[in-house]
This record gives C-alpha cells, structure tokens and sequence, in this order.
C-alpha cells in the first residue's frame, strides 16, 4: 500500500512504524519529523551539548528505523527512541572515559534559587550534580525503570533511587515559588 507524502502527517505512529518495517523511509521520516525535538531535547536535558545531542539522535534513529520491527506498541514510539538515545548517550559517554566514577560527580556551587528572573526546567536540570541529572532525565524524560536506569548506569538500584529523589527534592525547593511576603519589591520608574 501507498501513502501519499500528506497522508503519511495523518497516520498514527504505530502505523508509521509498520510502513517504516516495511521498508517505507517516507514513513520512517515523518516519524523523525515528530518526534526528533524531543529526543534532541531529552539528551540536552542529560547533558549533552547541541551538537552531541544531535550526533546521538541521528544514531537512535538510525537504530529505531533498522529495528522497526522490535517495535511492538506496548508504549509510544517517542518513549522508545528516547530510551534508545538514553542509553545510546550513556554508552558514548562511558566510552569516552568521562564517567569514570558517577558518584564522584562534583556538586553544583550553588542550589539556591534565582528569584529574581524567571526559571525553567531546563535551568534547574542544570543545578543538579551530573548524576542527579542524568537518573532524573532518564526516569521522567526517557521513562525507564529505576532497575532499568541501574543497569544501564552500572550503578546498585538504591543509589539510583537516592540519586532521582535527591534531584526531585533539589527541582521542586528550586521551581517552587516564593510566598509574595518573601519577594524583593520591585520598583516601577524612579
């Protein structure tokens, strides 16, 4: 069967996916098309810098399209390429010797909130230790297990543990709002 290149925006993933297995690179592209941001995004989120991000999505997509087929629907598409860039980025990141030991990862200067401009997820990611933001990247972000997250760290599942619910103490104290009694005044005109 063919689909028309605007037809293929009007099909479900999992159809995607079963053209793409077929051989359909059409398909496979609008799949890309979709969720590509948020892969790209995931990876950015772990730590990788722009150009690094894209380098492992193009690869997890490469992986995706050859292993269409593996592909079974039990979640979406887009929780399954980004567990496959989760672990395709932990891989390269242990290959290249950066990691050598997780929790020796420094932690960040200063965890106290800027209140004075406004914060994103992002910006707050960024005032986790490495490990903090890796494991809470992987759980809320590419949506594995903590057993899941363990293995591919190399790391006992109670640290893993400790390390998403340390981090989700440390996002919630930084996101969380003041109460107006605590904020600085701020003056209009002089």
């Amino acid at each position: 069967m063919t689909v028309s290149p605007s037809g293929l925006s009007r099909l479900h993933d999992t159809e995607l996916v079963a053209f793409a297995a077929a051989g359909g690179r059409a398909a496979f592209g609008e799949l890309v098309r979709r969720h590509s941001a948020s892969v790209r995004g995931l990876l950015r989120r772990m730590g990788a810098e722009p150009a690094l991000a894209d380098d492992v999505a193009q690869d997890a997509f490469i992986q995706a399209f050859e292993r269409c087929a593996d592909f079974r629907g039990e979640g979406t598409f887009s929780a399954w390429v980004r567990r496959i860039a989760a672990r395709l980025y932990i891989k390269r990141r242990q290959k290249d010797a950066r990691w050598t030991d997780l929790d020796a990862a420094e932690e960040p200067d200063t965890l106290m909130p800027d209140h004075g401009r406004a914060l994103d997820l992002d910006d707050a990611l960024k005032s986790l230790s490495e490990v903090e933001r890796v494991c809470v990247s992987l759980c809320h972000g590419a949506g594995m297990t903590h057993s899941e997250i363990a293995a591919a760290l190399n790391l006992p599942l109670g640290t893993v543990k400790s390390h998403v619910k340390r981090g989700l103490d440390k996002l919630r104290t930084r996101l969380e709002p003041r109460p107006q009694s605590e904020r600085r005044p701020t003056h209009v005109g002089s």
